[in-house]
């Protein structure tokens, strides 16, 4: 009997990449039938929040608060150096000037906003928005400066914008770590099976968007949200990496480096269950 499970990405060119062979139905994981859900992450947080789907990519951020409910996987997640969110601001300013300035951010839940709350250098109103519309916020001064993710980190410059500071590096130099950014969660009451099958098969998509790249490309570009073909390659070459396939030792200690510095920053006792399904 075929399990139907929902499956959450959202459309980001690192996501469709990652996802595009199980989306297209290129990639079959035994005994699973994958329904594709594609939105913002911010909207994928809150639906991990609610447990309404049965996997499905999230920030960090917001998987300390979904770890009763889900597992991550060690697949098809988002984690590196060099690829952390930016503050950008209309006029060259000094990271110490944000403390009390109004920051337009990606959402509540995201890696982005944990990180400006963990580097201690803003203090000051914060102005929640869908990602693509932080950076004309700041260009029509609405807030004095933004948190910008995805491809904004490409593009801000072109618009006249400058970078105030960059929250991974300050991350990397914080700890040493490589920065986690998103996840790909399961439910845990599907069972370890289930877990497993579902990271060979997001392995597998992988590896067949690296060997079929025109196929994976039109999936790719038709959810880019009219951004240049450079642009989108950019953003793959730098949020898809070694980590993508496994998340590996490195990758599940700053993990749990991230998770213990946001619980213990949010006065939050994390679940005493184990982090990744393969833990025992």
């Amino acid at each position: 009997m075929i399990q139907s499970l929902s499956m959450g990405f959202s459309t980001c060119p690192n996501d469709t990449f990652i996802f595009g062979g199980l989306a297209k139905g290129a990639v079959r994981p035994e005994g699973l039938h994958v329904k594709p859900f594609l939105a913002d992450v911010e909207v994928l947080n809150r639906h991990a929040r609610e447990a309404r789907l049965d996997i499905t990519k999230i920030s960090f951020h917001a998987a300390m608060h979904c770890l009763k409910d889900y597992w991550l996987l060690r697949s098809g997640g988002a984690l590196g150096r060099g690829c952390g969110p930016i503050v950008v601001a209309r006029r060259p300013l000094r990271p110490e000037d944000l403390l009390e300035a109004a920051v337009a951010i990606p959402g509540r839940f995201t890696t982005a906003n944990l990180l400006l709350e963990l580097s201690g250098l803003h203090r000051g109103r914060r102005v929640e928005m869908s990602f693509e519309k932080v950076m004309p916020a700041v260009m029509a001064q609405e807030v004095d400066a933004g948190v910008v993710i995805h491809e904004g980190r490409f593009t801000y410059a072109d618009l006249g914008l400058h970078q105030v500071l960059d929250l991974g590096a300050w991350w990397e130099n914080h700890t040493g770590c490589p920065l986690p950014l998103g996840c790909i969660v399961i439910r845990r009451s599907l069972g370890r099976r289930t877990a497993a099958a579902v990271d060979r098969a997001i392995v597998e998509s992988l590896d067949w968007a690296y060997g079929h790249p025109q196929e994976v490309w039109p999936y790719i570009s038709a959810h880019a949200q009219e951004m240049a073909p450079t642009i989108i390659r950019r953003h793959i070459e730098t949020f898809v990496n070694e980590f993508s396939r496994d998340v590996g030792t490195e990758g599940r200690n700053a993990v749990r480096r991230l998770l213990e510095e946001a619980a213990r920053m949010a006065g939050f006792a994390l679940p005493d269950v184990p982090l990744f399904w393969t833990d025992p």
